[in-house]
């Protein structure tokens, strides 16, 4: 009879309660920014970033109008103000991980810088999930204010140190004048 050389089992229970308190890295915001990358690197890679950025773009609407209606209910209002739209997509940000702030506001423009995106590192070279924030920053801006053109001016996803979001208020010579999306109240 030959003895294996494979250490003697583990209880379950042992193993069970060890497997628990391994330091892995992973909790359900973990795990869900790791399945975006990848969901959008693989979009990236099939159909290029163009088209991986229109997906992302379809989901970022959706998203975009679901926070606009519950900041409008919460506000108990049927528009927001310029003010309000400001302020409203700071704190959208806010409340998951970003650290948006207003550089500039006036009536022909809202600019954002950004010192973390709500992705993470899970960002970087993923510039398809930046749509995500234009979306949303557009159809809140545009459903309230009537029209907006969201330009990504700097970001994380591209390798920037921080994200630089415009998002022109009115199609001005200047909005119309760099890339970018727009959106109209629909």
């Amino acid at each position: 009879m030959n003895k294996s050389s494979a250490p003697a089992a583990t209880p379950a229970l042992e193993t069970a309660s060890s497997v628990r308190e391994l330091p892995i890295g992973l909790d359900r915001d973990v795990f869900l920014r790791s399945l975006l990358r990848h969901l959008a690197g693989t979009l990236e890679k099939v159909v290029g970033l163009e088209e991986a950025s229109g997906f992302v773009s379809v989901v970022g609407q959706q998203i975009g109008e679901e926070i606009n209606r519950s900041y409008k209910e919460g506000l108990r209002l049927d528009r927001l103000s310029r003010p309000q739209v400001a302020e409203v997509l700071v704190d959208l940000k806010r409340r998951i991980q970003g650290e948006f702030f207003v550089i500039e506001e006036n009536d022909e423009k809202i600019v954002l810088g950004n010192k973390a995106c709500p992705f993470a590192e899970k960002v970087v070279g993923r510039p398809a999930l930046c749509m995500m924030t234009s979306n949303v920053f557009g159809s809140i801006a545009a459903d309230n204010l009537g029209y907006s053109k969201v330009v990504i001016d700097s970001s994380i996803a591209r390798g920037d140190r921080e994200c630089k979001v415009i998002i022109h208020l009115k199609p001005t010579p200047a909005a119309g004048a760099g890339p970018g999306r727009e959106y109209y109240r629909g």
